[in-house]
């Protein structure tokens, strides 16, 4: 009978739980979000990917925060530009050259990082790379190239910095993923593989470290539409415009000054996300070719550096 009782009382307890959550959400919508951003002036952040694109305004929002920001890319010029651009407004960066493809770059630099700097309280793994081809037409090394980049780096990143995050219980992981981690698409076997990776690697992450009650410890995974970085140049967005930088910056940075755990980018998708969940696969098959997916990647450019 006390069994009994006890089973009763816990799911009760967690369908109060559960209205409570939902209850806390629909408020927090409703709050701008400006009037619940955290204090993060005397953090140090980690960007990979740090010399250009998504990662240059990130580093530039966060230094302006008074954040001292650290930059990793296999682009050391680059990285230096966006040193440069963070010292003019009174920031302080720390560039070093890494490829995050390499497992063992990773763990050397990761050392020199904490001997110089210190130990790293936000994580940005930003670093990504696309092939803009079909399946077929991939080569063996192009593949795993793109999974060490955009998936295995998130690994290997948190391997490094996450027990330093976990002994203290504060410290902050982004993961920045993309639509294509949610949702398959033509052109983009390998680089949807690699990003469902990092979803799924995020996903996994957060559990463990609710599990292992390390509350000070936040994530938040991006999930955008194509940005207008040069990544995807050539490349078309069928009904959708290419979202701006300076547009995804700025969302991302409110996501994370919130604790937001996912963002999509735009918030349309969202809705998208949704349907796509629950109509049938022929319904899926059917709205890539009439929002113009299916030949999106046809004219891809792009660039073969990392971002």
């Amino acid at each position: 009978m006390a069994d009994v009782v006890v089973a009763v009382l816990k799911v009760l307890s967690t369908i109060g739980l559960i209205l409570y959550y939902w209850l806390e959400a629909i408020f927090l919508t409703l709050v701008p979000k400006r009037l619940r951003y955290k204090d993060v002036s005397k953090e140090t952040v980690l960007i990979t990917g740090g010399g250009g694109g998504i990662g240059r305004l990130l580093a530039i929002r966060f230094a302006k925060l008074g954040c001292r920001v650290v930059l990793w890319d296999i682009n050391l010029e680059g990285c230096e530009e966006t040193q440069r651009q963070v010292r003019e407004i009174g920031g302080q960066a720390y560039v070093y050259e890494c490829d995050v493809s390499d497992c063992n770059s990773i763990k050397k630099r990761s050392v020199q990082v904490k001997q110089e700097v210190g130990n790293i309280t936000i994580l940005v793994n930003n670093a990504g790379i696309v092939t803009g081809k079909r399946f077929l037409d991939c080569s063996d090394k192009e593949i795993v190239k793109t999974f060490e980049v955009n998936a295995l780096s998130h690994f290997w990143m948190c391997k490094a910095f996450l027990p330093d995050m976990i002994s203290k219980d504060h410290g902050h992981l982004v993961s920045i993923a993309s639509l294509a981690g949610l949702s398959g698409a033509v052109g983009l076997t390998d680089y949807c593989a690699s990003k469902f990776a990092a979803v799924g690697f995020d996903e996994s992450l957060k559990l463990e470290i609710k599990a292992g009650r390390h509350d000070g410890i936040k994530s938040t995974l991006v999930c955008p539409f194509f940005i207008n970085t040069g990544m995807f140049a050539g490349a078309t967005s069928g009904c959708f415009k290419f979202l701006e930088p300076e547009f995804v910056a700025d969302e991302i940075m409110a996501a994370i000054l919130t604790n937001q755990e996912i963002i999509i980018i735009p918030k349309l998708f969202y809705v998208l996300y949704v349907v796509k969940s629950i109509l049938p696969n022929k319904v899926g098959y059917l709205l890539n070719e009439a929002f113009g997916f299916s030949n999106s990647m046809e004219g891809y450019v792009g660039r073969s550096k990392v971002r």
